[in-house]
């Protein structure tokens, strides 16, 4: 019930990505069974006629009350424990689900996932993982707004979280893990990254080293390519939102221009559309919870759930806990030394 266009966004997203997906998932629409019923038929005798087979695939578990975008991030849990975020996450814990999908009120997802699911030992808070089109191959920013304040051990942990990440929907062996400052130099940053940089060092994963926010765009720094990307929550969600107006501008600049083809310039930068990606993973919690944007047009609600599909296929959560859990030694002795 969550978004700037649900439900028919979410609703619409869920029968696409199950005519991608094989008969053995199912997806479950949480919400006021009587908004969603209605949706759901006018949607497959319309624009999605071609999704009907589909149908006995969705099942619809009533939520009477809806989190608002504007609400505090606590209080869904607190006053309102029927609400289509709280019933969709209890679904999890209680067994009933694989994973959480929603486009709703970020903040509190992220509150009520953290309160339900429970966070991994050993990790103090949860971190959004972000995927970013770059000029080589795309690359993962953590954390992208969960925490505005992190202390050098939480970026630590978000480093682990993100190297499983990579290994896990990526593919990736050995991630490069690079942290963002504002100069390559060890000594460069505010006193938070300096501490980070000697802990990252120490840490026992592929360090890259600090990166400048000029890397991004190209994937690599002079030091060759990187997977992975870490900063706390304030400077990654500028990032995020920066990143997201760039290619925007560009199309509407070339186009303003005589002899360029937008159409042309549009296919171009069709890497940097976000809806590739769908959603990012909540990473740090102990199941898969899955934060949309709230203006997810269905095709990014489709991703997100091939997201989430993958997270539970490839037991992301199982090798985050195992990755922390080997890991957890050593960081302790880093970060008591540090």
């Amino acid at each position: 019930m969550g978004g700037d266009f649900a439900p028919k966004a979410t609703i619409a997203g869920a029968l696409l990505a199950l005519q991608e997906l094989d008969g053995a998932h199912t997806v479950q629409l949480v919400g006021q069974t009587s908004v969603i019923e209605a949706e759901l038929e006018r949607l497959l005798s319309g624009e999605l006629s071609q999704a009907a087979s589909s149908r006995f695939r969705i099942n619809i578990v009533e939520a009477a009350e809806v989190i608002e975008m504007s609400e505090k991030p606590t209080s869904g849990l607190r006053k309102k424990p029927n609400s289509s975020m709280v019933v969709g996450l209890k679904l999890q814990v209680d067994g009933k689900s694989d994973a959480f999908v929603s486009a709703g009120n970020t903040g509190a997802q992220m509150a009520s996932s953290a309160m339900l699911l429970k966070l991994h030992p050993g990790l103090t808070r949860p971190a959004i993982a972000t995927v970013f089109p770059t000029a080589r191959q795309p690359v993962i920013v953590l954390d992208s707004g969960a925490n505005v304040d992190c202390s050098p051990t939480e970026l630590l942990q978000f480093a682990w979280l993100g190297a499983v990440y990579a290994e896990c929907i990526f593919g990736r062996p050995n991630p490069s893990i690079g942290l963002l400052s504002i100069g390559e130099e060890p000594e460069k940053g505010n006193a938070v990254v300096k501490e980070a940089h000697v802990l990252f060092r120490k840490a026992g994963f592929n360090f890259h080293g600090n990166l400048e926010g000029r890397d991004l765009p190209a994937g690599a720094s002079e030091r060759g390519p990187f997977d992975v990307v870490i900063c706390d929550g304030f400077v990654g969600n500028i990032v995020l939102k920066f990143y997201e107006a760039v290619a925007p501008m560009i199309v509407r600049l070339l186009s303003e221009h005589p002899g360029i083809d937008a159409a042309h310039v549009k296919a171009a930068l069709k890497g940097f559309d976000s809806t590739n990606y769908g959603g990012a993973p909540l990473l740090g919690v102990r199941g898969v919870s899955i934060i949309c944007h709230g203006n997810s047009p269905p095709r990014a609600i489709k991703n997100a759930i091939q997201v989430a599909v993958r997270a539970v296929e490839t037991r992301m959560n199982d090798q985050i806990g195992e990755k922390l859990q080997a890991a957890a030694p050593a960081t302790n002795a880093i970060a008591e030394s540090a």
